[in-house]
């Protein structure tokens, strides 16, 4: 039993036990299709929890050179790196920092290979593969905030300005267009993929199929992504593949803690204010729009107590409602949202100056490890 009397409000919470389990689905997937799955930093970067993670899967991909420099630093392994738009600032570090680059566009490319060249020249030792983000004008994400494929993307290079080869010095090809997207969607993209760039890929050392394969989710048919991978390197046994899930990796892993501080009514609407902020916390509630779960409550049910959510920004459309409780919510009731790992610490503002939530890891064997506390100070040097 978790004792939550022990938690700090707010508090976000990563249980072991959870992490453990997707960690161990993700790397039966990997050894029975025999791929590389990698970690999505974007979506989960809890460096304090990697010691876990390095013991399913040792590799990830970073978006950014803060993100490739914490892949180099907590991980212990060079980063698969892809970015919109690398810089000549970041650049330098980008290699140190990187095993592969993968290039948004072939402006980009052209501008900073030669680059990568006198690296190598430089450093025999060291390898960085070159990779090219292609777009294949194909997605079923409906939410066109998540969409990588909407008409005129930034992202990625359509088949038509590729012409009959690829540049000298591209290795491989990385396209991703999936959001918490199922094998299916995968097979029908996979698709879409070999009639549009399929007259590269048999010279290619590398295909990079992006994030979004939410493999831990309950009801994926993992043994049909197994499948579909292992038939796809059939068909291109010198090619390898890459995988590189966020969300699936903290899925379901843990929950945020608020608690309420105050109830407000207008017109006959009976609002709980938190401890905490949709807009700053949990953002991709309102950016999506998604309704999260909330422990021992349910959508609107007649005669049970009715309440909308409200955050404790100055944000009008800090709030989500409705939920029906078993009774009425008083102050000082704890409020916990469930599935509020992924795509939340990484997200999160200190918008208003509103105090962070605490950030804690439940083990295995029951204890709460505190891995940081927010103050004044950390409010105060972000915007200094």
């Amino acid at each position: 039993m978790i004792d939550y009397t022990s938690i700090p409000s707010p508090c976000y919470v990563l249980e072991e036990t959870l992490l453990r389990r997707n960690l161990a689905l993700i790397k039966e997937v990997k050894e029975q299709a025999g791929v590389n799955i990698i970690l999505a930093f974007k979506a989960f970067a809890l460096w304090k929890a990697f010691p876990i993670v390095k013991e399913y899967i040792p590799y990830s991909t970073a978006s950014s050179i803060h993100e490739a420099r914490l892949a180099y630093e907590e991980m212990g392994s060079k980063a698969h790196t892809f970015s919109p738009a690398y810089t000549e600032a970041d650049f330098p570090l980008i290699m140190q920092y990187s095993s592969h680059i993968t290039f948004n566009s072939l402006s980009q490319f052209e501008r900073f290979y030669p680059a990568v060249e006198a690296y190598r020249a430089a450093r025999p030792g060291e390898s960085i593969s070159c990779g090219l983000r292609v777009n294949p004008e194909y997605s079923e994400v409906e939410t066109a905030l998540y969409n990588p494929c909407a008409p005129g993307s930034r992202l990625g290079v359509v088949s038509d300005l590729l012409g009959g080869e690829l540049p000298a010095g591209i290795d491989g090809l990385h396209f991703h267009t999936l959001c918490e997207s199922d094998s299916y969607d995968l097979e029908r993209t996979l698709q879409q993929v070999e009639r549009k760039f399929g007259r590269f890929l048999p010279a290619l050392k590398w295909l990079n199929m992006g994030g979004g394969h939410l493999m831990t989710r309950k009801g994926y048919d993992t043994a049909h992504l197994i499948a579909l991978l292992k038939r796809f390197r059939a068909k291109y046994p010198d090619l390898e593949i890459i995988l590189e899930p966020g969300s699936a990796f903290a899925w379901q892993t843990g929950f945020l803690l608020a608690t309420v501080v105050d109830i407000v009514e207008n017109n006959g609407i009976r609002t709980a204010i938190m401890d905490a902020s949709f807009a700053c916390h949990m953002p991709d509630c309102l950016e999506m729009p998604y309704k999260p779960v909330i422990r021992n409550a349910t959508e609107p049910v007649p005669g049970k107590p009715v309440y909308r959510i409200g955050g404790n920004s100055c944000l009008s459309g800090d709030y989500m409602g409705d939920w029906s409780f078993d009774k009425p919510l008083k102050i000082g009731d704890k409020l916990i949202f469930e599935d509020m790992i992924h795509y939340t610490t990484v997200k999160t503002t200190m918008f208003n100056g509103i105090p962070h939530p605490a950030i804690a890891l439940l083990a295995a064997d029951g204890r709460l490890c505190m891995y940081r506390t927010f103050g004044y100070e950390d409010y105060k040097n972000r915007m200094s």
